[in-house]
């Protein structure tokens, strides 16, 4: 069964010279661009109130694009009964912890098996809400807390919230290197221009910002705690190997196993077997989008990570006599 879809939204400036669908792609990331670029060839996209049928045309920012359209209803958006870890319900919202291996929400190469999937099957009311109330995603071997909206009108607002930095996202990482001392990382970031599973820092790109501090170094190693002010895809990733500081395990942006010199065996295995980036969503506050309230909540690290978190710090004990800086 078709459904009347309607989009709108506005160029950002940062956008200026992108190809018309490739600029709508990052505006409406639910779609992928091929999508994007059948609806302009049928002339269903409007850009200032004027059909625009040409996709590589390009963009300067500032214009009004508005997309009228039909598409089918996703049959596979079904109810599956996927254990979910729930930190916090209530009528309106619900947050979740969410583990490895676990997708948000379906899409190519995962048409289901999803936290979209599970929600479904948890509160099937949530149907009526878009997306199924997503508000905001991790990426699949990211760990940690997701708030998601039960209701349209707290969609609505934790949307507008996320929008005006207002939900404040922390999360705790271990990156390969040693850092030094906290900063920010104020770099936009965009699609990769060839690999399109990736994204880079690019100056065309959407403007992001990252903070971190450091917590705690290990030999050649650092944990340390993130705050987002922006959620690009995989910013806290991109933006950590921009700064030649990938996280460990993300083979994705370069944190393949980097063992330090003189390195045990044992510590050797355990950065072999992490293989995921190791990267944890541990604080989540927002003021609740019906009473106002201010909530907060906070996950503890997942076992993977404390396990690998116990071998940095025995791999650093056992050389402390060799570093000047403990």
């Amino acid at each position: 069964m078709a459904q009347q879809v309607q989009l709108t939204a506005t160029v950002s400036e940062s956008q200026l010279g992108q190809r018309l669908d490739q600029a709508l792609a990052e505006m409406f990331p639910d779609y992928s661009r091929s999508r994007i670029k059948e609806w302009i060839l049928a002339g269903q996209v409007q850009v200032n109130g004027q059909v625009s049928s040409t996709p590589k045309e390009k963009v300067l920012g500032g214009e009004r694009v508005e997309i009228s359209t039909e598409i089918e209803e996703e049959a596979r958006w079904e109810p599956q009964d996927i254990p979910l870890n729930i930190v916090y319900e209530d009528d309106d919202i619900l947050v979740i912890n969410k583990p490895r291996d676990l997708v948000v929400h379906p899409g190519a190469g995962n048409p289901d098996g999803t936290v979209l999937n599970a929600l479904l099957h948890h509160y099937p009311a949530i149907a009526d809400v878009p997306r199924a109330g997503i508000v905001h995603r991790l990426d699949k071997d990211t760990t940690g807390l997701m708030v998601v909206a039960k209701t349209v009108p707290a969609q609505t607002h934790l949307v507008d919230a996320l929008q005006r930095r207002e939900i404040t996202r922390e999360y705790e990482a271990v990156a390969i290197g040693h850092l030094t001392a906290g900063g920010t990382v104020n770099e936009p970031i965009s699609r990769h221009s060839t690999k399109r599973t990736h994204m880079a820092v690019h100056p065309m790109g959407k403007p992001a910002t990252t903070h971190y501090r450091i917590m705690e170094h290990f030999r050649s190693h650092t944990r340390m705690r993130l705050r987002l002010e922006t959620g690009r895809t995989h910013q806290i990733r991109v933006h950590m190997a921009y700064i030649s500081h990938p996280l460990v395990g993300d083979q994705l942006y370069g944190g393949r196993p980097r063992p330090p010199k003189g390195a045990s065996e044992a510590f050797i295995q355990a950065l072999r077997v992490f293989d995921r980036q190791a990267l944890h969503a541990t604080m989540l506050r927002l003021y609740h989008p019906i009473t106002g309230i201010e909530m907060e909540w906070h996950a503890p690290l997942p076992q993977d990570m404390v396990t690998l978190i116990d071998a940095l710090k025995a791999d650093t004990e056992a050389f402390k006599d060799q570093l000047d800086w403990l």
